[in-house]
């Protein structure tokens, strides 16, 4: 597809932009618009909106005209909680046309991606301008006062060194292996946080358990002494809150560790009320996640377990959100994987149950925000009733990995038997546009974009021997849509070979990190952070070719184009007309790549692997 054909299609998303109520009301009517290039030649264009499941039209009229482009807009009430719709257009030779979340058809398609609105409460107004960090409490940092790890350590833990590398031998010992992090080094270290311009901090497990990962919890009810307790956990968050930092749990509402208090009650006795929040046979045995005996599923179909894990005053979602210096919310384990037992599926009722229990909750700080862990396909699960967003792997990680992959490691990704395939750009741009297509725009952008996480490769391991590449998959990572979430190390360059390998300890001497990833990560969240296109826009693609990718974020105050290549390419000529304002614009920040306007085109360059960004402000009036 040729470079003036991406620009000369009709667009529309779920952005301010184009959706003029980011939040409505059931029963509201929204104004949507569309951008119909004069060059497309659309002499109709009718709305189709699903009112309880059967297809309504209302005409669109033209708003306004420029020199190149028609802006259509369209009424789409909001009758039920989700309300799918899509364009239909007809050209002046009689062409016929759906434009859906998944771009232009010349074909009848079917609903799935349509766009969507939901009527549901809107997520936290803090969220969408968060840049999320990740730690492994384990592995950050320990505290100056912390005892030495061979005299803290429990029964079940191997003591090691904080220069010790992780041992990946088995399962056993990667999961045992104890480099004694705990929560009173975060809190001494949350400079690097502030240093690096993230939002939010975001806990791996902090519960009691018999790994080093926690989470296996033997209960939600206190902190892990090994990481200092509730006390040290009070301390953490009134200090980040202090710096304007807010803090995210981790629980596991899937499944608990076979030394859960909830557990020992239902094994110990077949007349205990907690029996029932497990899947116990006949013979005493039970169903566990995967099959790992030491974490037992938990069956949400018991009205008790729901009520213990979310009702109560004490109930452990409640506890840990409220009180004198509150979480800020959730990320939610295998989340997918929640409530659904062989026939039975009360997933959408579980998560619904959550959400309703944060709403729920007074608190003068902000609401609170709730993720799912999801790693495949998640649109089923976030329409917006229940998680806020999803940890994006299947629309933005793996498609970064398709692309940016190094041709001599060939990683596999989360349990897949085969190694992840190299693929161009014009695929990865198709994989993001097919899954972004699924969600409601607002499911997408409060969805974690990640490069990676404590349970993958890192990204300084996948690319290669090229730190440039993972200066890409930065600016990749905090140009699109979503809330982009940095694991710990990654912005210095930390490498690991799997998930494991991965949650190495973190080098606290500076002579160890890249100085040039830590710069380039810096730029980059200073841009995300400064420039509203990049945390409010919508995404249009500019220019898609084998080795380089190039869209631009617009919002009603400006516009930014980002230009990414993993490789040198020939200079690439894109026509400006469709990007009215970018000749008054300015660099931003770059790599190896170079964005320059002159006239009526604008040239993209890349001496190898690199990124580049500029910022205009919009001169078409809205």
């Amino acid at each position: 597809m040729s470079d003036i054909d991406l620009l000369a299609r009709p667009h529309h998303d779920g952005s301010p932009l184009y959706v003029e109520n980011q939040a409505p009301q059931l029963g509201e009517t929204v104004t949507v618009r569309v951008r119909v290039p004069h060059a497309a030649n659309v002499t109709e264009l009718h709305v189709r909106q699903l009112w309880d499941a059967e297809p309504t039209f209302a005409a669109a009229t033209v708003e306004r005209h420029t020199d190149i482009e028609a802006w259509w807009t369209a009424d789409v009430t909001c009758h039920n909680p989700v309300t799918p719709y899509r364009f239909l257009l007809q050209g002046a030779d009689g062409e016929y046309l759906w434009l859906n979340g998944n771009g232009l058809h010349r074909r009848d398609v079917p609903d799935h991606s349509d766009f969507r609105l939901v009527t549901y409460p809107a997520p936290p107004a803090w969220a969408v301008d968060s840049i999320v960090y990740q730690v492994f409490p384990d592995r950050f940092a320990r505290s100056k006062a912390a005892p030495p790890i061979a005299e803290a350590a429990p029964d079940w833990a191997t003591p090691a060194a904080w220069e010790d590398p992780v041992d990946t031998r088995s399962p056993y010992v990667v999961g045992t292996q104890l480099f004694g992090g705990d929560l009173d080094g975060i809190r001494e270290h949350l400079d690097h946080l502030e240093r690096l311009g993230v939002t939010v901090l975001y806990l791996t497990p902090f519960f009691p358990a018999r790994s080093n990962h926690r989470y296996d919890a033997a209960t939600f009810d206190a902190v892990d002494p090994l990481l200092g307790g509730d006390a040290a956990l009070d301390r953490l968050v009134a200090e980040a809150h202090r710096r304007g930092l807010r803090v995210l749990g981790d629980l596991t509402t899937n499944h608990t560790g076979d030394q859960h208090d909830w557990f020992r009650a239902a094994r110990s006795d077949a007349a205990a009320p907690e029996r029932d929040f497990y899947f116990f046979h006949d013979d005493g045995d039970y169903d566990s996640w995967l099959g790992v005996h030491t974490l037992p599923k938990l069956n949400h179909s018991s009205e008790l377990l729901r009520e213990r894990l979310f009702d109560r005053p004490d109930a452990p979602v409640r506890r840990w959100l409220s009180g004198a210096n509150p979480l800020d919310g959730w990320r939610v384990d295998v989340a997918n994987m929640t409530g659904r037992h062989n026939a039975e599926d009360v997933n959408h009722a579980v998560a619904g149950h959550m959400r309703r229990t944060l709403d729920d909750l007074d608190d003068p700080d902000g609401d609170k925000l709730l993720v799912g862990e999801h790693v495949h396909d998640h649109s089923a699960d976030a329409q917006g009733s229940g998680w806020h967003g999803v940890m994006n792997y299947s629309g933005f990680t793996r498609p970064l990995w398709t692309w940016l992959r190094d041709k001599e490691f060939a990683p596999n990704f989360l349990g897949s038997p085969l190694a992840v395939p190299r693929l161009d750009g014009g695929s990865v741009a198709e994989t993001i546009d097919e899954f972004g297509s699924l969600d409601p725009w607002r499911s997408r952008i409060h969805s974690f974009t990640l490069a990676g996480s404590h349970d993958t490769t890192r990204i300084r391991t996948l690319v290669g021997e090229d730190p440039a590449m993972v200066e890409v998959a930065a600016a990749l990572l905090l140009t699109m849509p979503g809330i982009p979430m940095i694991t710990y190390g990654d912005e210095i360059g930390m490498e690991g070979t799997s998930g494991e390998d991965g949650r190495r300890p973190m080098p606290w001497d500076e002579n160890y990190w890249d100085a040039r990833i830590f710069a380039t990560y810096q730029a980059l969240v200073d841009a995300r952070r400064e420039l509203d296109p990049l945390r409010t826009g919508g995404l249009r693609w500019v220019s898609v070719t084998g080795d380089s990718l190039t869209f631009v974020r617009e919002s009603r105050s400006g516009a930014v184009l980002v230009h990414c290549a993993r490789a040198a390419h020939e200079a690439l000529t894109v026509p400006t007309a469709h990007l009215a304002g970018i000749n008054e614009g300015h660099s931003v920040v770059s790599s190896a790549a170079r964005i320059t306007p002159v006239g009526a085109s604008a040239t993209l360059h890349a001496d190898g692997p690199g990124y580049a960004l500029w910022s205009w402000e919009r001169q078409v009036p809205t």
